[in-house]
């Protein structure tokens, strides 16, 4: 089904003006729609210097500024406090919208979506593939649980920021989905780490191997992105995908499934993010 919903009269708000949070935002605003935007610390806002934007004093006013509400938070915690402690929920206008891009756990989002119909609000558990990188060129991948029709509200808002929307069925499946796909990516960054430190080990040129690799058969997505991590973005990252891996082992159990071995990988190859990265960094002469 194709949307007909435009810019012209909708009011977005967004909570979560980070690396990746900050430029979704951007191109909401520059795509025309009217911005809405809360930050806890005043200096975030410079993400959105030169776009039109509303900021707003508090949770609650930005709540009753919009029709819908993207938020890009740490964890599902996070999501609880805006909607009660800062109260996001009661101040919302009849009907409006909230959007979860963070990554978090499939029941929690179901609760949540629960949890927000009983007040007539619809939820979508609308986890972001891409990272910052991704978010900047606005080609991100957009993973969408939840009610169709509120999708199709929100589509022309995704579209601003996605190369592709993915619907992947009710509340909790655009978090499964996104949280199987997180796996992948750190199963193949196990891969790397070893393969680039017995490199090390056997005397090859890494960085050159890398450059190579990264057009080659043996590339991934993660290992092509890995020669644009700098070392203090990676320790930001390992500690996202320690979080996202354990959330995805807890998901395979509550279905009574194993996830131990995916589990295992998956950790061992964000444990060696930060050291891998530097051993690009030092193969092309930096410190």
């Amino acid at each position: 089904m194709e949307s007909n919903t435009t810019a012209d009269g909708l009011n977005v708000g967004f909570i979560g003006l980070g690396d990746q949070g900050g430029p979704m935002a951007r191109a909401i605003g520059e795509a025309g729609f009217k911005l809405h935007v809360w930050a806890r610390r005043p200096a975030s806002l410079a993400a959105l210097a030169g776009v039109p934007h509303t900021a707003h004093a508090s949770v609650a006013e930005l709540g009753a500024a919009s029709d819908i509400v993207g938020l890009v938070l740490t964890d599902d915690k996070d999501i609880w406090d805006i909607l009660e402690t800062q109260g996001l929920l009661k101040a919302l206008r009849p009907g409006a919208i909230v959007v979860n891009h963070g990554t978090g756990d499939p029941s929690e989002n179901t609760r949540i979506a629960a949890y927000l119909g009983q007040a007539g609000h619809p939820f979508l558990d609308a986890p972001v593939s891409g990272g910052g990188p991704g978010a900047v060129a606005r080609t991100l991948t957009t993973i969408v649980g939840g009610d169709q029709a509120a999708l199709e509200r929100c589509r022309p808002v995704f579209e601003t920021f996605s190369r592709k929307i993915a619907y992947m069925g009710p509340a909790g499946a655009g978090q499964q989905a996104k949280l199987l796909n997180n796996a992948l990516t750190m199963t193949n960054l196990k891969n790397a780490v070893d393969v680039l430190h017995l490199a090390g080990e056997l005397g090859v040129d890494v960085a050159a191997l890398y450059d190579m690799v990264a057009v080659s058969s043996g590339s991934s997505a993660i290992m092509q992105a890995l020669g644009t991590f700098t070392p203090e973005l990676a320790a930001h990252l390992q500690s996202l995908m320690r979080k996202d891996i354990e959330h995805f082992a807890d998901s395979v159990r509550n279905r009574q499934l194993d996830p131990s071995a995916l589990r295992e990988r998956g950790l061992s190859g964000a444990d060696g993010l930060v050291e891998v990265v530097n051993l690009l960094q030092r193969g092309r002469g930096g410190n």
